[in-house]
């Protein structure tokens, strides 16, 4: 049975790894509810009982699912969902909003979505570009005093916004992509460790590619990792000799390559200083079980130093042009 740890500083508690939810609504090939439903009940049963999903996720669908999977048993589960990506308007035309009366409607129809009274941990799922931070900020206030929200998070956010955010209420989490493929966050966990915020990596297994199970050639028309700049070309080529020294690590160690990549963002929480918490997603069962062994997984010195410079020597952008991702420079609102 997976633990409990504190999650930043403010006092939320959740299980040492949580389940991303989005996949099994889009963006990773064709997905399929029962089977979603499913690995819901694995994760329960290993004791992963916090979930992260969001609003924008299969425009609503995702919600929907986690708060069917739920239902009857809310008090099991630390429930986490994320407001601000804007589609509306189509892909094309994604819009980040923040201002105070979108904050209070998305909570509303977040909470109608997923069938809860209140929201463990709401996130503003990017920096928005309508509206000042501290609006934002003071309108999820506003949902923690109406005893809707319980705690606040950011995800992607500088470490400049995340101190204006925090001014005006505390923050207790930053969901960032963090992996051995991406360590842009750790210019912000400085931050995170001097205000006792908590680390909730997202795609930790670079959203697959480290697991060295993923074929690139196979991937489904809708699977968006096909446009990605790191799994295509002469980048993706270059990037497998990433996969393939997670691969000798662990068959060195005696784990899967995906509890390799895990067990290396856990090891880093003593060095950054913060609490780290990760969400790897998956849809099937299975996988559920095989990312819940890598708590189990210790890194010694040989692995650290045959891991750790893989971030420095990965090709391709996180995203594609266009698309909503990259963390805003400083002086972005």
């Amino acid at each position: 049975m997976i633990s409990r740890t504190a999650l930043g500083a403010s006092g939320l508690t959740v299980s040492a790894m949580g389940l991303g939810c989005m996949g099994m609504s889009e963006n990773y090939g064709a997905t399929d509810w029962d089977t979603s439903l499913a690995t819901f009940d694995r994760a329960l049963e290993l004791g992963i009982t916090f979930l992260d999903t969001a609003d924008v996720y299969g425009t609503g669908h995702n919600e929907v699912l986690v708060g069917r999977a739920i239902h009857g048993r809310r008090d099991q589960v630390q429930l986490a969902t994320k407001f601000g990506i804007d589609r509306s308007g189509g892909d094309e035309d994604r819009r980040i909003r923040g201002s105070r009366n979108y904050v209070l409607r998305a909570c509303d129809a977040s909470l109608l979505r997923l069938g809860v009274d209140v929201i463990d941990l709401y996130y503003l799922h990017r920096p928005p570009q309508d509206v000042e931070i501290e609006e934002t900020v003071g309108a999820m206030a506003e949902l923690v005093a109406a005893g809707k929200v319980r705690y606040l998070g950011l995800s992607e956010v500088t470490g400049e916004l995340l101190r204006r955010a925090h001014a005006v209420h505390p923050i207790t989490a930053v969901q960032s992509e963090y992996s051995l493929w991406t360590r842009d966050v750790e210019q912000v966990t400085p931050v995170m460790a001097e205000l006792g915020v908590g680390l909730v990596p997202f795609s930790p297994l670079g959203r697959g590619f480290l697991t060295g199970a993923l074929d690139r050639a196979t991937l489904d028309a809708n699977d968006f990792r096909r446009n990605n700049p790191r799994f295509q070309g002469a980048a993706g080529d270059a990037n497998e000799k990433i996969a393939q020294t997670v691969r000798e690590v662990a068959e060195r160690v005696g784990a899967a390559p995906a509890q390799v990549a895990l067990a290396w963002v856990y090891a880093q929480a003593e060095r950054l200083g913060v609490s780290v918490v990760t969400i790897p997603g998956t849809k099937r069962p299975e996988r559920l079980e095989q990312n819940a062994g890598a708590l189990d997984v210790k890194l010694d010195e040989d692995a650290l130093r045959a891991l750790d410079p893989l971030g420095d020597v990965v090709e391709g952008a996180r995203y594609a042009p266009g698309t909503v991702g990259r963390t805003p420079e400083p002086s972005a609102r």
